[in-house]
């Protein structure tokens, strides 16, 4: 059964929340982010001084007139920055879990929802085997938004991903101009931290978000069982196999998946890289309003 979490009530929502980016932005003019260097909008800054080569338009004649120095009105700059989001569509992020790949495509839609609703382009990088397609182009525009969301919303999820590849792959990965996000679960062999470190490297300010079901999460199965690797190439693959689970085993799965949260956590803390991890069963609203917001990269 198909599940989807986009409707006008899910975007209605976002409406009062924006992307929030620390770093400066040498991004496009347009946009509704301020940057720390001045520019040409109508918003007053500050005074300094003429010095010779400056524009003469610029200069208050007011403040001539009361200190007979030659002093330039300076205004803030707006800066429209570049979303990237990369999202992992392999079997794990939903081939057999219609909950988790709505629940994954419904997060990678809100964050580009918050990026078109600042004026801000956004692109979906959808990663399949060793390379990532962006079918919709640059998105600007809440029209063209909600049209490329309509297929997205079709999205399937299917055999493996290399993070790594898809992203250091990427051709329109421009420098210093906005937040690249990756959504996966992260259950991979592939080195991922070599993408985060590309994107660290183009100066991009980073999100990762692992998006976990429950039975992933936190498993309650007993007995024995035969379990079926979905990004497996097929019955025979050696990562399929037949188990008698205990507490004992039960307990070295919780303590391995405390491992990889605990692993990523660290890697990104010290790059300065955001990461939450949120479970597919949770309402998208702590995605949202929740798990965003204290990491601050919402406000």
């Amino acid at each position: 059964m198909k599940v989807s979490y986009l409707n006008d009530q899910f975007f209605s929502r976002l409406e009062a929340l924006s992307l929030n980016l620390r770093m400066n932005l040498a991004g496009y003019f347009g946009g509704k982010h301020l940057v720390r260097t001045y520019g040409q909008t109508v918003e007053f800054a500050d005074f300094r001084e003429y010095q010779l080569g400056d524009d003469i338009r610029r200069i208050d004649w007011n403040l001539f007139a009361r200190f007979e120095k030659h002093f330039l009105k300076l205004f803030t700059d707006e800066r429209q920055m570049q979303v990237q989001i990369f999202l992992d569509c392999s079997a794990s992020m939903g081939k057999d879990n219609p909950q988790k790949s709505a629940y994954t495509v419904a997060t990678a839609a809100a964050l580009g929802f918050l990026a078109v609703h600042d004026m801000d382009k956004v692109s979906f990088h959808l990663m399949k085997g060793t390379s990532s397609e962006n079918p919709f182009g640059t998105i600007v525009g809440k029209e063209a938004f909600f049209r490329a969301i309509s297929s997205l919303n079709n999205l399937v999820f299917d055999e493996e991903t290399d993070i790594e590849k898809c992203v250091t792959s990427c051709t329109n990965t421009s420098t210093n101009n906005g937040i690249s996000i990756i959504i996966s679960d992260f259950f991979t062999d592939t080195d991922w931290k070599k993408a985060v470190d590309y994107l660290c490297y183009k100066r991009r300010q980073v999100l990762l978000i692992q998006i976990l079901s429950p039975e992933e999460d936190d498993p309650s199965y007993d007995g024995r069982y035969s379990l079926i690797d979905s990004e497996a190439v097929d019955i025979s693959d050696t990562k399929n196999m037949r188990l008698r689970i205990t507490r004992s085993l039960q307990k070295a799965y919780e303590q391995a998946m405390i491992d990889l949260k605990k692993d990523i956590s660290s890697f990104c803390a010290k790059r300065n890289v955001d990461f939450i991890s949120v479970r597919s069963d949770n309402p998208i609203e702590r995605v949202v309003f929740g798990e965003l917001l204290k990491v601050g990269i919402m406000s």
